[in-house]
């Protein structure tokens, strides 16, 4: 018997707009939930980096490859992470020139599945690829693994207190200082379909960790007006590359609202924005 009923993602549990709640959410994802718990908790993977990973093993299985999830459970924990470093490779293949001098080899994730997958297969579209891992991530990552993942960065932040870890900005690594130019994104939102900057800040740490260094919003002159756009300035510049996975506009769905985002591309002229930080 099947445990999870052949789960199939093109039911209604995967849509955000079918109404059910928090607590069937998460039970109907109940598998997909130990296995986060497994990436994240005992094998102490980057929790925004397995929302990812998650997210791809989703899509897998809604575009017909069944019961990935449930399958990469029964592997023992060493292999679990073996496959989640695979699978970064098929979202770094995803990425364009990504597969110059790459090794087309994906070996545990294809005897995953029940269907042949490569490197180049993913390669050549990514575009569907960048999408889907996309909305899996928006429509079911971050709603069923959000309080796993923040109990994973409360438990990291003391043990970082623990150590006198901590610090650190330029966005670069290695003591490099990347410009807030290069780190910088540009998102707009629909008119009449208000987020708040509040929901964008909430969004953006649920599915990508403390990534904010500030967040910049549309100065509006009252305060029922709607602010259209805003710019967020990352503390990494690789935050950006992980948002658009080779794509140069992503779509995100805030609370039913659309929210579209893409690179900042800096103008001659200053922008009239209110600096929130």
């Amino acid at each position: 018997m099947d445990p999870l009923g052949n789960r199939n993602h093109n039911h209604k549990p995967y849509c955000s707009s079918f109404t059910v709640s928090e607590e069937e959410f998460k039970v109907f994802h109940r598998i997909d939930r130990e296995v986060y718990t497994t990436l994240t908790m005992d094998l102490k993977r980057d929790p925004s980096e397995c929302m990812q990973v998650m997210g791809m093993w989703l899509w897998l299985e809604r575009i017909g490859f069944r019961n990935v999830v449930y399958k990469i459970l029964s592997f023992p924990t060493p292999l679990i992470n073996d496959l989640a470093e695979e699978t970064l490779t098929c979202l770094n293949a995803m990425l364009p020139s990504s597969l110059e001098g790459a090794i087309d080899s994906i070996p545990l994730l294809q005897s995953v599945l029940d269907k042949d997958i490569s490197l180049q297969f993913l390669h050549q579209h990514r575009a569907d690829a960048v999408q889907g891992v996309a909305k899996m991530v928006e429509e079911v990552c971050i709603r069923a693994f959000s309080d796993i993942k923040m109990m994973v960065m409360q438990q990291q932040h003391r043990e970082e207190n623990r150590n006198n870890g901590g610090g650190g900005g330029g966005g670069g690594g290695g003591g490099e200082v990347v410009p807030a130019e290069a780190r910088t994104m540009f998102v707009t939102f629909s008119k009449g379909y208000r987020v708040e900057e509040r929901e964008l800040r909430d969004f953006l740490t649920m599915a990508y960790g403390d990534c904010i260094e500030a967040l910049y919003m549309q100065e509006v002159q009252h305060p029922n007006h709607q602010s259209l756009f805003a710019r967020i300035v990352f503390r990494r510049a690789s935050t950006i590359d992980v948002i658009l996975r080779g794509a140069t506009k992503v779509k995100f769905s805030i609370n039913g609202r659309d929210v579209w985002a893409r690179k900042f591309v800096p103008k001659n002229s200053t922008s009239s924005l209110n600096i929130r930080i």
